[in-house]
């Protein structure tokens, strides 16, 4: 039997990645700074998906530039109300890569350039300005 622990990516900048992470509601549930090995370790999760359904932030503190795919594919979160969350992201200064058009899904990117795909629990009416909004960049 198999059961999902948690989806690692490495960041440069953790503390920008947390506070994005925070604009869709996932937080800090614990942290381990490993000195010998020179890194951190900071796990965030939804509320009450402790435990279940977290990110784990590699920080090495060697900086190290990802290329290739190194420091992942994508996240999904399932979001309460996608228009509210991509204007809440919007008016923190962060990009819509694919804005929620059909009123379902959108993607943004992190500090480090990982994508999240944000879902909608069903589908909302597509709604102004999302709806006739161009892609920008890659997700």
């Amino acid at each position: 039997m198999s059961k999902y622990l948690h989806t690692m990516i490495r960041v440069n900048d953790p503390e920008a990645t947390i506070r994005f992470f925070e604009l869709i509601g996932v937080r800090e549930v614990r942290r381990h700074a490993n000195e010998q090995g020179r890194f951190t370790l900071i796990f965030l999760a939804a509320p009450g998906q402790e435990g279940i359904a977290e990110v784990e932030l590699t920080h090495n503190w060697d900086h190290e530039e990802f290329t290739g795919g190194r420091n992942f594919g994508h996240l999904a979160y399932q979001v309460e109300d996608i228009y509210e969350t991509c204007q809440r992201l919007v008016d923190a200064g962060v990009t819509i890569n694919r804005p929620p058009r059909d009123g379902r899904m959108a993607f943004i990117r992190t500090p480090d350039g990982i994508s999240v795909e944000l879902l909608q629990d069903g589908q909302l009416q597509p709604r102004e300005p999302w709806a006739s909004m161009p892609n920008v960049g890659t997700w």
